[in-house]
């Protein structure tokens, strides 16, 4: 019997998250889909918080393990580490990460780490244009904060792939026409 599949989509804002997860959970048979928007504290407590959530988070995905139900996650611990990298938060999350991130690789799925970009930054512009969405001023959405998100989520799959080689790691390029990305992941999904 095959594994169930664990999805994680990544990326800057305005890269294309939602799209792609809509898209997934429509074509992945049997799949959960799961949006997290994190913790908007970024003083130490919010640090607890978050490796309260996250750790919860790893111990629900181990109750999922072998239930033939797929998990498919927009955003998970991936962003917090983003945003720390990038000196969003008054603290570090690279221990709690490097520690999640290790139980994570061994969960009992076929697990695809997917990171979507633009390789046009300049897309974001567009792309930003929330009209009366209120973001936390740590997340705020801009150009510039997308293009440093977007580098970073980059380096951090690098990072994953050389690391954890049973995560399947992928790069798309969500600034393509909508099709070709959709094809371009039924063919990473084998669906």
């Amino acid at each position: 019997m095959a594994k169930s599949k664990l999805i994680i989509v990544e990326g800057a804002q305005g890269a294309g998250k939602t799209t792609t997860t809509d898209f997934l959970r429509n074509v992945v048979k049997h799949t959960n889909l799961y949006r997290l928007s994190g913790i908007s504290d970024s003083t130490p407590t919010g640090l607890e918080k978050n490796k309260k959530m996250y750790y919860d988070l790893l111990e629900y995905m181990k109750k999922m393990e072998n239930l033939d139900i797929n998990l498919l996650f927009d955003r998970t611990f991936f962003t917090e580490e983003n945003y720390c990298r990038l000196g969003k938060k008054e603290y570090s999350f690279t221990e709690v990460y490097n520690d999640l991130l290790e139980q994570f690789s061994k969960l009992d799925f076929d697990i695809y780490y997917i990171t979507v970009y633009l390789e046009d930054e300049n897309l974001y512009e567009e792309r930003l244009k929330r009209d009366g969405k209120v973001e936390p001023a740590y997340a705020k959405f801009s150009r510039d904060n997308s293009v440093l998100q977007q580098r970073e989520y980059l380096k951090m799959a690098d990072e994953i792939k050389e690391k954890y080689p049973n995560i399947k790691v992928y790069k798309i390029n969500n600034a393509k026409d909508l099709s070709e990305t959709q094809d371009e992941l039924r063919s990473i999904l084998n669906i």
